[in-house]
């Protein structure tokens, strides 16, 4: 790291892990937002369009975006140190942005004295990870390419990505 004040938080002074505190924080509006790129193929994005691809779990992409969500609620017991969140509200989002790519974007809101930003990158992997088990059967070529943080306001420091 080139900035000597940043460190890890989840580290103590003595390098062992642990939760941040944030009992002395002051509860803010906090809202993140992720993205889960996924490759899927013309074959596939073309079966998508046409009329969505029902499967014996259901439609691809509603199922992806229920476990987007259910995924996001669920954070604190799969990421170790993450503060459980009783988050205000949960959004996925798919959309084709391609010939043969899907976007998928998760924003996780909540009123509390931490981020959402794990929520929401968790909302949109599981998702893209939904995706990829439910059309696997119609090809092993599907890549989820990226997961990343696009924006977070309401916390110590807000961020934007540009593309």
């Amino acid at each position: 790291m080139s900035d000597s004040s940043r460190s890890l938080t989840h580290l103590n002074a003595a390098g062992q892990p642990t939760m941040v505190d944030v009992g002395t924080k002051t509860a803010t509006r906090r809202v993140a937002r992720a993205r889960s790129r996924v490759l899927l193929g013309s074959e596939i994005i073309r079966l998508v369009q046409a009329g969505e691809l029902p499967t014996r779990k259901g439609p691809v992409f509603q199922t992806a975006i229920l476990a987007g969500i259910m995924a996001a609620k669920k954070t604190s017991d799969l990421i170790p140190l993450c503060h459980p969140l009783g988050l205000d509200d949960c959004q996925i989002q798919i959309d084709v942005v391609g010939p043969d790519t899907i976007h998928i974007i998760c924003t996780a809101t909540l009123t509390g004295k931490t981020g959402v930003e794990m929520e929401a990158l968790t909302g949109a992997s599981v998702a893209a990870l939904t995706v990829y088990d439910m059309c696997k059967a119609l090809s092993h070529d599907i890549v989820i390419q990226e997961t990343r943080l696009l924006d977070k306001t309401g916390g110590k420091s807000d961020f934007h990505h540009v593309d």
